[in-house]
């Protein structure tokens, strides 16, 4: 994950787990790459039905074309980012390892 030394990361650290469900947001302003994708933590603020978003990093730029220009698309939906792994020992841009997953389509059966 690039960026982290930057980000929001720290506020909410200890909601970080293995498994934990995040967003991937394209970042259509960001100045220091045109491609860049965010990776957002949503959490519930009790008792308003809305959330708070935190910045975790970006996707690195040598990885994050394709995905942009998914997400541009509005693909959004199509993939499932969790948290794979955190080591708060490691360097910054290593500490939060994320999975993005494209989501299998579940054909409905069709009765005979």
């Amino acid at each position: 994950m690039a960026g982290r030394r930057y980000s929001d990361a720290d506020l909410v650290w200890d909601k970080l787990k293995v498994g934990t469900p995040l967003r991937l947001e394209r970042d259509m302003d960001n100045k220091y790459d045109p491609n860049a994708v965010a990776i957002m933590l949503d959490m519930p603020i009790k008792g308003t039905g809305k959330a708070e978003s935190y910045l975790l990093g970006f996707i690195p730029r040598a990885e994050n074309y394709e995905l942009a220009m998914l997400l541009e698309s509005g693909w959004n939906e199509v993939f499932n980012c969790i948290v794979s792994r955190i080591d708060e020992d490691a360097d910054f841009e290593h500490q939060i390892l994320v999975t993005i997953r494209v989501n299998r389509k579940v054909q409905e059966k069709k009765d005979k």
